[in-house]
């Protein structure tokens, strides 16, 4: 009786000192397969089992013949009486309670398990969750550091596309800014200068933020950038690139454009505009007179066939522009919007800014009504002035 009960002890501590070995071994790395691999290898090794494996549906991981692999992960769920003298189940949990995958167990037929195995088992499985918890924090880890450095790409790329400097126009002055809520946004902004001294300007929003809109941008861009150098009117650029838009389907739809289309012509001083489905642009006289230059067709992309039309305006000594997208008005303090009345009220109180001065003033205004919160959306700005 004593040497058996000697025996077992010295099984007891072999066992736990295997135990201790298991668990350095599975904190010691912090790759999920060779955790799992470490695992399997210690069930197996331990106990002299037949196999094992973890069944993480629809997959699974493990060195077992497919067929038993199979057989036993039908049993394991199906609860298939034929097999349940040969197959365990040891559930691993989260840190919550979750169970997020099982260990099956493959016992040689006839054989058994007494406690101090089953207690192993349960004890491994509870150092291994812990060890697969932290693999997997540490793969999304390593993931989403790769998606910071594909949107810190991005961001440069979609930096290096918005003007680097403004066009130098005889008696005009011309200022933009442009800021994302995120890393990458759906505002797009572009300036044209065309071998006829002409300035195409164009102020866009993509429906929604982030990388989808972003995307939809630039694509933007590329089909506007060809049907300008192509000669084509501001009119007939809306309706051809609203008919492109559409035609990308059901996605491309939902991210639709609004813009605002500008031609200014430095000769004969006048400005065509047209506006799809953006926010109404402030022409401020010299003698205060104000101009909004609202809609005359859908954002484009929304509907297939939008008819636009093209509006001219004088840009006499003085006269200043002001074109925006939706979130310089929707900033917000607390439950209060900062609003279109009020943005048009700081843009008229600038009459004696440069463009350049103007913007940053409308930025210092919005930062001082919400209080320096962050804001939920882009954000752009273009003044174009001409000198007294």
């Amino acid at each position: 009786m004593e040497i058996s009960e000697a025996l077992q002890a010295q099984q007891q501590v072999v066992r736990l000192q295997a135990l201790l070995e298991a668990s350095r071994q599975l904190h010691s790395t912090i790759e999920l397969d060779q955790v799992l691999h470490i695992t399997l290898q210690m069930v197996v090794r331990e106990l002299e089992l037949s196999g094992a494996f973890f069944s993480t549906w629809p997959q699974t991981y493990g060195d077992v013949p497919s067929a038993l692999r199979e057989a036993a992960a039908s049993a394991a769920l199906e609860g298939d009486s034929n097999l349940s003298d040969s197959v365990l189940r040891f559930p691993l949990r989260d840190k919550s309670g979750f169970p997020f995958t099982e260990l099956i167990v493959l016992i040689p037929v006839g054989r058994t398990l007494d406690l101090d195995e089953m207690d192993f088992l349960e004890s491994l499985c509870v150092q291994a969750a812990v060890a697969i918890e932290n693999a997997r924090f540490h793969r999304r880890a390593l993931q989403w550091q790769r998606v910071e450095s594909d949107l810190a790409a991005a961001r440069q790329v979609q930096l290096s596309l918005i003007p680097q400097q403004m066009p130098v126009i005889p008696h005009y002055q011309l200022a933009a800014r442009s800021v994302t809520c995120y890393e990458v946004g759906g505002d797009y902004l572009d300036i044209v200068p065309m071998p006829s001294g002409e300035v195409i300007v164009v102020v866009g929003d993509v429906a929604g933020k982030g990388l989808a809109s972003a995307l939809v941008g630039t694509s933007f861009r590329s089909a506007f950038r060809a049907m300008v150098h192509a000669g084509l009117s501001l009119q007939e650029t809306a309706t051809r690139i609203n008919l492109l838009h559409h035609g990308e389907g059901p996605e491309a739809q939902r991210r639709y454009v609004t813009v605002m289309l500008l031609r200014l012509d430095p000769k004969t001083h006048t400005l065509e505009a047209v506006n799809a489905g953006h926010n109404p642009a402030f022409l401020i006289k010299s003698d205060g007179t104000v101009r909004k230059i609202a809609a005359s067709g859908t954002p484009v992309g929304m509907l297939p066939f939008s008819s636009y039309v093209s509006e001219e305006f004088p840009f006499s000594p003085g006269t200043r522009l002001l074109v925006y997208t939706d979130g310089m008005t929707e900033v917000f303090c607390g439950e209060e919007e900062f609003g279109e009345a009020r943005l048009l009220q700081t843009f008229v109180a600038l009459a004696e800014a440069t463009a350049e001065r103007a913007v940053g003033l409308l930025w210092e205004t919005l930062e001082a009504f919400s209080d320096g919160r962050e804001q939920s959306d882009d954000m752009t700005a273009l003044v174009l002035s001409r000198d007294r």
